[in-house]
């Protein structure tokens, strides 16, 4: 079962990408820490345009903020940062490649761990 975005304080979730080293950086960090997470590879479990829309107002940022544009993918979209954000959230659901990694969700707060420390926030 899918590890949905979390509605409380009490869980927290980090959207990883294990290929990528700042997501795994943020992964070690959160372990050394022993802070109680989960994991949810989006890559292979992607968040649905409801999420996505949510992830927004959580990050407090459009979604134009927190797109990975040097992406082959959003490249070949024809899309641009400033598209509307309903066809951006259309690409990364199809695309979540094109979402910047990582994201540590704990309640209705969200931070992208670029650097990995700023994720400390959330704990």
């Amino acid at each position: 079962m899918p590890e949905a975005l979390p509605n409380s304080n009490d869980t927290i979730v980090l959207l990883h990408n294990p290929k990528c080293s700042k997501s795994r950086a943020t992964l070690a960090l959160l372990e050394e820490r022993d802070a109680e997470f989960s994991v949810r590879e989006y890559l292979t479990d992607p968040l649905d345009a409801a999420e996505l829309r949510d992830l927004a107002g959580r990050l407090g940022k459009p979604i134009g903020e927190w797109l990975r544009s040097g992406e082959a993918a959003f490249a070949e979209s024809g899309l641009s940062k400033q598209a509307s954000a309903e066809e951006l959230i259309a690409l990364v659901a199809s695309q979540p490649i094109c979402m910047q990694r990582p994201i540590l969700v704990r309640g209705n707060r969200a931070v992208i761990g670029r650097p990995p420390q700023d994720v400390l926030a959330l704990l």
